[in-house]
């Protein structure tokens, strides 16, 4: 696992798949340091295994709806470059399942399939009177998400499950 991988070349992305290294990318960090962007395209194009994360050693937050949101900014950055930005279902992917994905450890967390361990948040879409009023808007689970994604914040966490026993209300 290394952490941001913003200065990598070809050679490096492809030497991080061949080797089955895995990229911990750190937006917030990034964007607050002004230290660069990781390039979410080529990264993708490489088929280099990658999962979003917070790092508040240089960072603003360990909030998912914060580092998902930051993703998305540097990502719009890179579509001037490819066209494409990051849809919000990758986003979620990426912060979830991706992350766990890329520490070795898919199939045990990072997804709600039978036999993963049952650690998870359980989200309130109408936390907030301005959540509520764009998630009631939102025409697709697209939507909905990026909803989630720019305004939400720890007022959504309806509950915190652990090993699927409700660990406290937020």
């Amino acid at each position: 696992m290394y952490a941001h991988c913003i200065h990598f070349d070809a050679n490096d992305r492809a030497l991080m798949r061949e080797r089955g290294a895995a990229a911990a990318v750190c937006p917030t960090s990034n964007l607050f340091l002004g230290s660069g962007y990781f390039d979410f395209a080529a990264a993708d194009q490489a088929q280099m295994r990658y999962g979003l994360a917070s790092d508040v050693g240089g960072g603003t937050s360990f909030s998912p709806f914060q580092t998902m949101l930051a993703a998305y900014y540097v990502g719009r950055e890179g579509q001037a470059k490819t066209g494409i930005s990051i849809p919000p279902a990758a986003l979620w992917w990426q912060h979830t399942a991706g992350a766990a994905q890329a520490l070795g450890l898919g199939g045990v967390v990072g997804n709600l399939l039978p036999g993963c361990e049952a650690d998870f948040i359980a989200i309130n879409p109408r936390a907030t009177p301005l959540l509520a009023r764009r998630t009631a808007q939102a025409a697709s689970l697209d939507e909905l998400l990026f909803a989630l994604i720019v305004l939400g914040d720890d007022r959504a966490v309806a509950h915190t499950v652990v090993q699927g026993q409700v660990a406290g209300a937020a």
